[in-house]
């Protein structure tokens, strides 16, 4: 028996003892009455002397009590048993009994060396004790019927059992699958949410920390200075919570993909899409960023129509992530800001600044509201340091591609180009 058999049995055991001891029981039981009955014809030969037949009964007695150990020795509990068969009429239940457990504890080979066995034992034994009622060639029948009923029979038991284990197993496995594939979703989902939480709200958050910032650091400004900062920052958190109620409302729906507009079955809400960007590079304009728009193509501007939804709105968060990192790591660069492309050539966007801003002069025509270009700011804008690989695998998903790094011209390139069916 091999290990992978063993360990199964001994758990059924373990968990199904009392099964077991019935089971036990009842074999006993079944394999005593067919040696009675089947043995009445040699009970009533006067041919066979009375300690014949008391030797005879004892040994039937003994192969029954030794299927107590059919479990553990089933092998050598048939081959014993069909040694003491060939001259003993009593043993013919017991011997049943043990080739059906071989046959439904061990594997193929093992069932058929002792099927072997079994077989020479079938023309061994109508010789050494004749059957009174039946001639050698009906003894070799009726035993070749009953043994291969046998076996047979403990094939079935066996395939079944392991059908059985085979169905417990595979559910065993879907179930754990399942609980793999409910953890990947909860795991992309969370993703999912950190990457638009931090696409929409990063641009919003850093506008207010600037103006916020200039506030808390020109003590000396004029009540309209600071009038018009505290409308700066007003405007720019309700903008932000509407964008977070967006988000939220995107992410509620259970098909929306980031990036998915009303066309491409996402619930009809809201989205920034290319035409938005002429705004976006306004607002950090206004926020005291120095920022350049180039759109020679026109598909930031009468053009975004024709861009696909799911793409203008990677687009969009692409430079908008792009001008977020220029004002927290550069806030007194000038950013230069790219759109072209064409159906059937792609989109390219691409976001530009120097790696070190200079530094400047103190310019008289300043944004109200945004801090002293030649002084050091209150204080810099933290950043999680995740915002650029969401947007390479933002831009993965549209089927596009992103670079970002330093360039040869010694300022910092953020590249992206995404596709754009004809």
């Amino acid at each position: 028996m091999s290990s992978s058999d063993a360990a199964p049995t001994a758990n059924a055991r373990t968990r199904r003892a009392l099964r077991d001891w019935i089971v036990d029981v009842c074999c006993i039981s079944l394999a005593a009455l067919f040696s009675l009955t089947t043995s009445e014809s040699m009970a009533t030969d006067p041919s066979v002397s009375d300690e014949a037949l008391f030797a005879d009964l004892m040994a039937g007695t003994l192969a029954c009590l030794a299927l107590w150990l059919r479990r553990r020795r089933p092998v050598g509990l048939a081959l014993v048993l069909l040694a003491v068969g060939t001259v003993a009429f009593y043993v013919s239940g017991p011997l049943l009994v043990a080739l059906f457990t071989v046959a439904v504890h061990r594997p193929l080979r093992t069932v058929a060396w002792v099927g072997g066995a079994a077989l020479a034992q079938i023309f061994v034994a109508p010789a050494v004790r004749p059957d009174p009622d039946l001639d050698y060639t009906g003894n070799v029948l009726l035993g070749a019927l009953l043994v291969s009923g046998a076996i047979g029979w403990g094939m079935f038991v066996r395939s079944r059992r392991q059908l059985l284990e085979s169905l417990r197993d595979r559910a065993a496995r879907a179930e754990a699958e399942a609980a793999l594939r409910a953890e990947r979703t909860q795991r992309l989902t969370r993703e999912r949410i950190a990457r638009e939480m931090h696409d929409v709200l990063a641009h919003r958050l850093s506008l207010l920390s600037v103006h916020a910032g200039a506030l808390e650091y020109r003590a000396d400004a004029s009540p309209q200075e600071v009038a018009e900062a505290a409308g700066v920052i007003r405007s720019s958190a309700h903008q932000a919570l509407q964008d977070l109620r967006e988000v939220i409302g995107v992410l509620r729906a259970p098909d929306a993909a980031p990036g998915a507009t009303a066309a491409d079955g996402a619930p009809d809400r809201p989205q920034p899409t290319l035409a938005d960007l002429p705004r976006l590079v306004e607002e950090s304009r206004r926020a005291g960023m120095r920022v350049t728009l180039s759109d020679d193509a026109g598909v930031a501007g009468a053009g975004a129509a024709a861009v696909p939804g799911a793409t203008g709105r990677t687009a969009y968060r692409i430079v908008q992530e792009g001008l977020t990192n220029a004002r927290k790591h550069a806030p007194d660069a000038e950013v230069a800001v790219t759109a072209s492309g064409a159906p059937g050539e792609g989109l390219t966007v691409e976001v530009r600044n120097p790696v070190r801003a200079p530094v400047r002069t103190r310019s008289p025509a300043r944004t109200p509201g945004a801090p002293p270009e030649n002084e050091d700011r209150p204080g810099a804008i933290p950043g999680s340091g995740q915002g650029l690989a969401g947007l390479a695998e933002r831009a993965a998903l549209t089927g596009g591609r992103l670079e970002c790094g330093p360039s040869d011209a010694g300022d910092f390139r953020l590249h992206a180009w995404l596709p754009w069916p004809a």
